[in-house]
């Protein structure tokens, strides 16, 4: 019964293995395809494979400046996430309070709002400020990333005892002192997760700034990734092929800390 068992959960996750690579596979092999091999076949591997669609993706998209753009929004941005977020959750971990228990609980309630609920008002207020589209975004991120954020700080910071926060204090050191040099050191795994999701979703992200960025040269990757995409044309080979140059990027850094992001997940959702 054992062997059997164990048959059936390997089958069932080699299958769920080939659902999650598949749309991978699509894109990747698609990308070295030309449009006509595309829509003629789109499951087998090209017949001849070329860089031309790499090449003419990176052209279009003007990637080294769209690349210099979304990488000066997310860094900062999970930057201001990361110091702000931590700070918030040090602070409500450590003054336990009925007013650090509602706050808690609204940042915890705010992931729960949908963001076109919101998005009427964000247009509304920033669209008119063409001086302020980075900044603008970069605020936006904020506000919509700290929950998560906080949360996942919060439930590690439950876990590191207040009485290093003590002997700190007795040393000399002042609060903001205690934090940096003694209590955020401590949540490098949560702090290294916190940053990866944040990156995931702000690097990717593609309504937010078109919302936001309307001033030429200023546009990130998913937005210029939209062109591709015309009224009476849709040039999926050089799409494909500017997809899988943007999403390398991520990957590569998502593989040198992948550890630290299990063990993140697993302390702030445990403690």
């Amino acid at each position: 019964m054992r062997n059997s068992q164990k048959w059936i959960v390997s089958i069932i996750g080699i299958v769920l293995g080939l659902v999650w690579i598949a749309p991978f596979y699509l894109m990747i092999v698609n990308s070295f395809k030309t449009k006509r091999e595309i829509f003629t076949d789109t499951l087998r591997l090209p017949e001849v494979f070329t860089f031309e669609n790499y090449v003419e993706a990176f052209e279009r998209l003007d990637f080294v400046h769209t690349f210099f753009n979304s990488l000066v929004i997310t860094v900062v941005s999970v930057g201001i996430i990361v110091i702000f977020s931590s700070m918030a959750a040090y602070a409500l971990s450590r003054r336990k309070s009925k007013m650090s228990s509602l706050l808690f609980f609204i940042f915890v309630a705010a992931m729960l709002i949908p963001f076109q609920s919101v998005m009427i008002p964000l247009v509304s207020i920033f669209g008119k400020m063409e001086m302020l589209n980075r900044i603008g975004l970069i605020f936006m991120y904020l506000g919509f990333g700290s929950s998560l954020s906080i949360f996942l700080y919060h439930g590690t910071l439950n876990g590191i005892p207040k009485s290093l926060d003590e002997a700190a204090t007795i040393d000399g050191a002042n609060r903001f002192q205690v934090f940096w040099y003694v209590i955020f050191p401590m949540l490098k795994p949560i702090t290294v997760t916190v940053a990866i999701l944040n990156t995931i979703w702000i690097w990717n992200d593609y309504l937010l700034p078109s919302l936001v960025i309307n001033k030429e040269g200023m546009h990130t990757i998913p937005l210029k990734m939209f062109f591709f995409f015309g009224e009476y044309t849709k040039q999926w080979h050089l799409a494909l092929a500017g997809l899988t140059i943007a999403i390398i990027p991520v990957i590569i850094g998502y593989f040198f800390a992948q550890k630290q992001i299990i063990k993140g997940i697993s302390d702030g959702a445990v403690k």
